[in-house]
C-alpha cells in the first residue's frame, strides 16, 4: 500500500466507523451464526498476491461484522460496557501511526511521561488519595492492558514484599495465603495461579447478603491461618463485583489487613469511574488504606479498550517484583533516579502509547460529558429498578446503587434461564447470567454510550413479554 492509498483508504475507513456507530442499533445486538461459520466464509488458504482494498471491505461487510457481538450496541446490557468514543479512535489511530514502544523513558519520553501526567490527572478527577500520586514519596499509578494484569501485579507486588524479596531466590512462599470472596473476578484466582499460590491456599471468604465480605469471616480465617504457621499476604476488595456490583468494606478490611501486613488491592474496575460524579464518590470509600487500585476507562467512561488505571502506595514492592535489568535496558537517566521506566510496572516489556487516549477523550469531549453519561446510566437503573418492582413476577436479588440491576423470574431458575435465551434470541437486546448463591439471576448493565431511556424502556418491555404469565 502506497502513502497515497493509505490516505485515501484512511478516510475511507474513517467513514466506514462513523457509520456503523451511527447505526449500530439497527443491527441485532448479537450475532445468528454456528460455531464455524465465519471461517468457512473465508478462503482456507492466505492469497499470494495483493488484494484489492474493496474486496477487503466487502468480507467485512459480508463476513465479520454478522459474526460480531455489537458492544456498542444502545441495547446492550450484558456483561459491562466496553466504551468507545471518537477522541479515543482517533487516539488509536495515532498511535498505530506513531508506533512507537513506550517500554522505557529513552524509548520515547513523551510516552512515559504523559502517562504518569494522564494517572495524576485521573487520580485529581476520580478525587484518589494523594499516596496515588506520582510525587508522593512511595506511590504512583500506570496504565495496565486490563484490572486482571493489574490484579496480577498487585499480587507479585504484595508475595515480594511479604517475602523480603526472598521469593526472587530462595524464599518460602508455599505458606502465604490470600483471601477473597466468591463475588470476586475470576482473574484474582488466576493471578494467584500465575504466582504460585496453591488453590489450597486460597481462602474464599463468606459474604453477607448483599454479597459483600464478612469482616469478622475474614478475620476468623486469618486467625486460623496464622495459628496454622501460615502467612496471610493478600486480600482483594471488590468495588463493585461483576456479579453484582457488590461492595466490599474497605475500612473494615483494611484494619485486618494492617494488624497482619496483607497487601490489600481495591479492584474497581468499572465502578470506580463512577467517582467522576462527586455525588459518587463513596465508592471510594477505604482507598486512603489500601496497597493498590485499579480502575477501567476503558468499560463505563468511553476511552477505547486497552486501558486499566492501576495505582500503587508501595512501588518499592512493585519494583522489586517486576524489576529485571539486561545491560540492554539500562540507562543512565535510570540509574540515576531521574526517570520511570514502565517495563518494570508490569508482566510484558513492550508497551502502546496507551495514554494518548485518555489525553485526546479528556481534553476533546471534557469532564461534563463522562459525568452526565454515569449520572443518565445510574438514573435509567433505578427507573428500572422502579418498573420491576412493579411486576410481580419478578424479584430484584442484589442491591444496584449503580447501574447495575440482578433480576430474576419467582418461578425459579429454569424460567429465568429461559427467559434470559429468549430475550438474547430475539436479537434487539443482550444480557448476561449470572449466579448467586446457587440460583440463576439475569443482569442488566446500563452502561452504553448512546443507552438512553427509550432503550431501557424497550429492554423491560421485551422481559415482560417474554416472561410466563402470572
Amino acid at each position: 500500500m502506497t502513502p497515497e492509498e493509505f490516505k485515501q483508504h484512511g478516510h475511507q475507513l474513517v467513514d466506514w466507523i462513523a457509520e456503523y456507530l451511527e447505526t449500530v442499533d439497527t443491527r441485532p445486538v448479537g450475532p445468528t451464526v454456528a460455531p464455524g461459520d465465519v471461517r468457512r466464509a473465508l478462503p482456507e488458504h492466505p492469497p499470494l498476491d495483493p488484494e484489492p482494498w474493496s474486496d477487503v471491505v466487502a468480507d467485512l461487510d459480508r463476513v465479520i461484522v454478522p459474526g460480531l457481538t455489537h458492544w456498542q450496541h444502545p441495547s446492550f446490557f450484558g456483561y459491562f460496557p466496553c466504551n468507545s468514543s471518537y477522541p479515543s479512535i482517533l487516539a488509536e489511530l495515532l498511535t498505530a501511526g506513531l508506533g512507537v514502544n513506550g517500554m522505557s523513558w529513552v524509548t520515547s519520553p513523551a510516552c512515559t511521561e504523559l502517562e504518569i501526567l494522564m494517572l495524576d490527572w485521573m487520580r485529581e478527577l476520580l478525587a484518589l488519595p494523594d499516596r496515588f500520586a506520582s510525587t508522593s514519596p512511595t506511590g504512583g499509578g500506570v496504565i495496565q492492558g486490563t484490572a486482571s494484569e493489574a490484579t496480577l501485579v498487585a499480587i507479585l507486588s504484595a508475595r515480594w514484599r511479604a517475602t523480603g524479596g526472598a521469593v526472587n531466590t530462595d524464599g518460602d512462599t508455599t505458606r502465604l495465603v490470600a483471601y477473597l470472596t466468591s463475588q470476586a473476578h475470576s482473574s484474582v484466582e488466576k493471578g494467584l495461579r500465575i504466582a504460585g499460590i496453591g488453590t489450597d491456599r486460597i481462602r474464599i471468604v463468606d459474604h453477607d447478603e448483599s454479597f459483600a465480605m464478612r469482616p469478622d469471616a475474614l478475620a476468623a480465617a486469618v486467625a486460623d491461618d496464622r495459628a496454622a504457621g501460615l502467612v496471610p499476604f493478600f486480600v482483594c476488595a471488590t468495588h463493585g463485583t461483576t456479579s453484582t456490583m457488590a461492595f466490599d468494606p474497605t475500612p473494615e478490611i483494611a484494619a485486618i489487613a494492617h494488624d497482619t501486613r496483607m497487601w490489600l488491592h481495591v479492584d474497581a474496575a468499572m465502578s470506580g469511574i463512577a467517582a467522576l460524579a462527586p455525588e459518587h464518590r463513596w465508592v471510594n470509600d477505604g482507598l486512603e488504606l489500601a496497597d493498590s487500585y485499579c480502575t477501567n476507562p476503558h468499560k463505563w467512561m468511553g476511552v477505547n479498550f486497552d486501558c486499566d488505571l492501576y495505582w500503587t502506595a508501595d512501588r518499592a514492592a512493585l519494583l522489586g517484583a517486576l524489576s529485571i535489568l539486561p545491560a540492554y535496558l539500562r540507562s543512565a537517566a535510570a540509574e540515576q533516579g531521574a526517570v520511570v521506566d514502565h517495563r518494570d510496572w508490569q508482566i510484558p516489556l513492550g508497551r502502546r502509547f496507551r495514554s494518548l487516549k485518555l489525553w485526546f477523550t479528556i481534553r476533546l469531549d471534557g469532564l461534563g460529558v463522562f459525568q452526565e453519561q454515569v449520572r443518565r446510566h445510574v438514573g435509567l437503573t433505578q427507573e428500572l429498578a422502579g418498573w420491576v418492582r412493579a411486576d410481580d413476577r419478578f424479584e430484584i436479588v442484589a442491591p444496584h446503587p449503580l447501574n447495575l440491576l440482578c433480576v430474576r423470574l419467582r418461578a425459579g431458575d429454569a424460567a429465568t434461564d429461559a427467559l434470559i435465551e429468549a430475550a438474547n434470541g430475539s436479537g434487539t437486546a443482550l444480557f448476561t447470567r449470572t449466579e448467586l448463591d446457587g440460583r440463576s439471576a439475569l443482569r442488566i448493565s446500563v452502561g452504553g454510550r448512546t443507552t438512553e431511556r427509550r432503550h431501557v424502556a424497550a429492554a423491560w418491555d421485551l422481559l415482560r413479554r417474554l416472561s410466563p404469565s402470572g
